[in-house]
């Protein structure tokens, strides 16, 4: 859990990290909002859990990249009534 490779650009490591240290504020302002990650906050260290964002966020960034399509944001499962 958490490993970013280091054989990648280190720069580009660094930057997500930093990006989503920066996110992990929003999700403690907000955290009904990100359930996910305050249950990794809960039982992790601030920064392994930082870095395992930043690895979450590269792996769909190259999905995205490979696959040459739009990003799809998960859609909560919502009734529609009659």
């Amino acid at each position: 859990m958490g490993h970013i490779s280091k054989m990648s650009d280190q720069y580009l490591r660094r930057l997500l990290v930093s990006g989503m240290t920066s996110q992990l504020q929003s999700v403690r302002r907000n955290p009904d909002d990100h359930p996910w990650v305050m249950g990794l906050l809960q039982r992790k260290p601030a920064k392994l859990v930082a870095v395992t964002m930043a690895n979450k966020a590269a792996r769909i960034a190259w999905a995205v990249m490979t696959r040459d399509e739009d990003y799809r944001t998960c859609q909560p499962d919502v009734e529609l009534g009659a």
